[in-house]
Parts: structure tokens; C-alpha cells; sequence
């Protein structure tokens, strides 16, 4: 369980340092998103999922 919520942590901390250090382009990203059809979307979230996993695997060696 203690995985999970350093898993939680660095979401948080990685998720953060795009709209610190550039939050105009991090505000035209999030506009382009939701410009985005259903489809598209889903299409990011899997591959963003995907990565994740392959990543987790790696790291969990």
C-alpha cells in the first residue's frame, strides 16, 4: 500500500511541473486536448496507460 501512495505522490509532483514552469503552454496543451474527439482521447489515455505499464515493468525489473 505504501507503493501506492508514493505512485500517488510523484503523479502529483510530475503532473505540477509542467503548469509551474510553463503554464501558458501548459494551458494551450489542455485547450488542444479538449478539442479532441471521444476517440482521440481514449487513444492518449491507453497509450499513456500502456507506457506506464511498459515503464513499471522495467523499473519493477
Amino acid at each position: 500500500m505504501n507503493d501506492l501512495w508514493a505512485a500517488a505522490a510523484l503523479l502529483l509532483v510530475l503532473e505540477g511541473i509542467l503548469p509551474f514552469l510553463a503554464p501558458a503552454q501548459w494551458r494551450e496543451a489542455v485547450q488542444s486536448l479538449a478539442g479532441l474527439k471521444d476517440g482521440q482521447l481514449r487513444t492518449v489515455g491507453l497509450g499513456s496507460m500502456l507506457i506506464g505499464l511498459l515503464l513499471l515493468a522495467w523499473v519493477r525489473g
